[in-house]
């Protein structure tokens, strides 16, 4: 988790540290703050897939939603920019006319997910931006358990990388409006437990994520 701390203070330290006099004649430079919310789905990877049983749709969704913030600059017609982004998720675990929906965790929910990347676009029009993104991404999911009438409380934190893609529209010279798609996997994770009991590393792990997302931002 000290990386994760380490990389989003180094993205939000970057993407609020140059003043708005920064910008240029572009509506896609300088720091933003934005709202974010979509659609979100988790999903058994590929080397764990079930292919044998088609009724195992060993996936959870729900609602993402969030925040995030972030730098861009116009690199004579390129737009490159960092962002970070802190968002929860409603996605959880369901039991299906008896039949567990798992995919690979166990019985999890979503919690929150830390994400620090860049970006780089092009504009289609000048005030339309096409761009792809990619980072690192660290997820966390909470396990549903109990022992004893009482709640079990740990959670698992995954580390993997994003990838999306998306368009932006600059409402006026401040505000912007975004779709976006972006597809991640986790590889690695270390259950957490409260108290003082002791982490575990879990080791390699196989999470897909996809999620369709809409976003409303001002722009310094």
């Amino acid at each position: 988790m000290k990386k994760v701390a380490t990389l989003l203070v180094a993205g939000s330290a970057i993407a609020m540290a140059a003043p708005a006099a920064a910008q240029d004649n572009s509506p896609f430079t300088g720091p933003r703050v934005e709202v974010v919310g979509g659609y979100d789905v988790s999903k058994a990877g590929s080397s764990i897939d079930d292919d044998v049983n088609e009724d195992n749709d060993q996936s959870i969704e729900g609602v993402v939603y969030g925040v995030g913030l972030g730098y861009d600059f116009n690199a004579g017609g390129v737009v490159l920019g960092l962002e970070g982004e802190l968002t929860d998720s409603t996605a959880d675990v369901e039991f299906d006319n008896g039949d567990f929906e798992g995919f690979g965790l166990g019985d999890v929910n979503a919690g929150r997910d830390i994400y620090v990347g860049a970006r780089v676009g092009v504009l289609a029009q000048p005030d339309l931006l096409i761009y792809a993104k990619g980072g690192y991404t660290n997820g966390r999911y909470n396990i549903n358990s109990s022992f004893d009438g009482e709640e079990y409380a740990a959670k698992l934190d995954t580390d993997g990388y994003r990838l999306g893609a998306g368009v932006e529209y600059a409402l006026d010279a401040n505000t912007f409006a975004k779709v976006e798609y972006r597809y991640s996997n986790y590889s690695d994770a270390e259950l957490d437990f409260e108290g003082d009991i002791a982490d575990v590393d879990v080791g390699e792990i196989d999470t897909d994520r996809h999620q369709v997302m809409v976003g409303f931002g001002y722009r310094f």
